[in-house]
């Protein structure tokens, strides 16, 4: 069985999401924990959300993080939130382990927090999953870290889920994913 947790650092479980992130998501970007929290500082701002798993080892039942998603609350102001540092573990793919997350995220941002916009820097790889998600291109694809990417939202208006209206498509522009 999968539960969604929201920790933060100094959780019991805050080093196995740490370790995931560096594992599947910056050391391809070229960036290990130490060196992502000094160029990225809102490590402590952000709510954490991990998916986990329980393994019994020598009997005794023991958590596992295989999914971590972050939402910044007020990024860049009042109204907005920011989601980053998506990643599911690369065995555990497939089986809607990120989609449970950003379903609680966004539950998380437009019910419990008020929020009318949650956005993301999604890599161009990841487009697809996002768009699946009801999410929409905002803006032409740029580079962080090294990587393509396009911003992505969701909006919330009035209370009903609406998807950010999506660019004109052109030839540079792909959304789907190999996912």
């Amino acid at each position: 069985m999968i539960t969604i947790r929201r920790i933060q650092p100094g959780h019991a479980l805050y080093p196995q999401e740490t370790a995931l992130r560096e594992r599947v998501l910056l050391a391809g970007a070229g960036y290990d924990f130490e060196a992502f929290v000094r160029d990225y500082p809102y490590e402590d701002a952000a709510e954490h959300f991990v998916a986990v798993t329980t393994h019994t080892n020598s009997g005794a039942p023991v958590e596992v993080v295989i999914g971590t998603a972050l939402l910044i609350p007020g990024h860049p102001g009042p109204g907005v939130g920011k989601v980053t540092q998506v990643v599911v573990d690369p065995q555990r793919q497939g089986e809607g382990i990120g989609r449970r997350l950003m379903v609680t995220i966004e539950s998380r941002a437009f019910g419990e927090l008020g929020l009318l916009e949650v956005y993301c820097h999604a890599q161009n790889t990841a487009m697809g999953f996002y768009a699946r998600l009801g999410w929409g291109v905002e803006g032409a694809e740029f580079v962080e870290a090294g990587i393509p990417h396009h911003k992505m939202c969701i909006r919330h208006p009035g209370g009903e889920r609406v998807a950010c209206p999506p660019p004109q498509i052109g030839p540079d522009l792909d959304l789907t994913s190999p996912d």
